[in-house]
């Protein structure tokens, strides 16, 4: 006759589940695999198709055919949607960490305001025409903002909410700006229609090239601000309790969002969503804890690009959708039920 063992014995013998870090170390591995199979498919596929030999021979040979030339234009237009999507992805997680609004984006703050702004400027009143100038103004303009949004939200006593009311009108004011002197001048309507947008398809070498040392000194800044940004979590009183300076910490965290967001929407122009959805989805599955909602952002953003802008050349052939529509379109939807998700978890 069996006879069965005690609950404590059982308990004991009852294999362990798996660390939940070692969970995440998985996933994250798994994301970048995924990141790898997107940039392969950014490269391969386009709104004109080429073979696959000819794809292969683009990559490792350069004759100057028409296929490698196209392949030459898909690599670097890939590149650029590495680097934009994970300086998105990371700017946005800054900011909903800084405002500690889950819903938060790099538009909050009025950072695609200050860039879009500044390119009109460029395109009316000093004739720049070419998009390696407007990588400079729209630059300038973002980090412009950006100080201005610290200091009207307080400076040394800048907190969330003021902030947040401070990006949300200087905003609105740039918009406004924006929409008076496209409406007035044609020749900066017609130009900034294309840049407005959000494209990765006018990337080149040199661009990447001008804005990578930002991305790079953006990214850097920002992976080292996610144990301050742990401690602003739980509140100023037990930040400070914990030893976090959180007037630095703000200043830095704004600063990497500007640098980032800033550099990002020069080379590409303003793209909605993607620093809104990928973080927030991030964390309901890594928990609070910015050390891996950093690094998840900045491997799962860039994956939501480059799938948008494979989508929009598909959807379209020959011609293409640009990514800032696709990803609008798609994220339209998902905000929306973020935010119904939100509300009912209120209730």
């Amino acid at each position: 006759m069996l006879v069965d063992s005690p609950p404590e014995q059982r308990a004991e013998t009852a294999p362990a589940p798996p660390p939940r870090r070692a969970i995440r170390s998985f996933g994250l591995v798994a994301s970048v695999l995924l990141l790898v199979l997107v940039a392969l498919a950014s490269i391969a596929i386009g709104a004109k198709a080429l073979p696959m030999d000819q794809v292969w021979h683009g990559l490792f040979h350069d004759s100057g055919t028409y296929g490698d030339v196209v392949v030459d234009e898909r690599i670097s237009r890939t590149v650029l949607g590495l680097l934009a999507g994970a300086a998105l992805g990371l700017s946005g997680a800054v900011l909903q960490a800084l405002t500690r609004n889950p819903l938060a984006d790099p538009g909050l703050l009025g950072i695609n305001a200050g860039a879009s702004a500044a390119v009109v400027t460029a395109i009316t009143y000093f004739g720049v025409t070419s998009l390696s100038g407007y990588v400079w103004f729209a630059f300038f303009g973002a980090a412009a903002v950006g100080v201005l949004v610290w200091f009207l939200g307080g400076s040394r006593g800048a907190t969330p909410v003021r902030l947040a009311l401070a990006g949300t009108a200087i905003s609105a004011a740039l918009y406004g700006y924006l929409q008076a002197v496209m409406i007035m001048d044609n020749a900066a309507l017609g130009k900034m229609r294309f840049w407005t947008v959000g494209s990765l398809s006018a990337a080149t070498d040199g661009m990447i090239k001008q804005v990578l040392p930002f991305l790079a000194v953006g990214t850097v800044l920002a992976l080292a601000l996610a144990r301050p940004l742990n401690a602003m979590a739980m509140g100023d009183d037990t930040a400070r309790a914990l030893g976090a300076d959180l007037n630095r910490t703000r200043a830095l965290s704004m600063a990497a969002a500007t640098v980032l967001c800033g550099a990002a929407t020069a080379a590409c122009g303003p793209i909605v969503f993607v620093g809104l959805m990928v973080p927030h989805v991030v964390r309901s599955f890594t928990g609070p804890d910015m050390r891996w909602i950093l690094p998840y952002a900045a491997v799962l953003s860039p994956v939501l690009l480059l799938g948008a802008d494979v989508l929009g050349r598909l959807v379209a052939r020959p011609a293409e959708l640009q990514v800032g529509i696709v990803t609008a379109v798609l994220g339209g939807p998902v905000f929306i039920y973020l935010v119904r998700r939100r509300r009912t978890a209120q209730l």
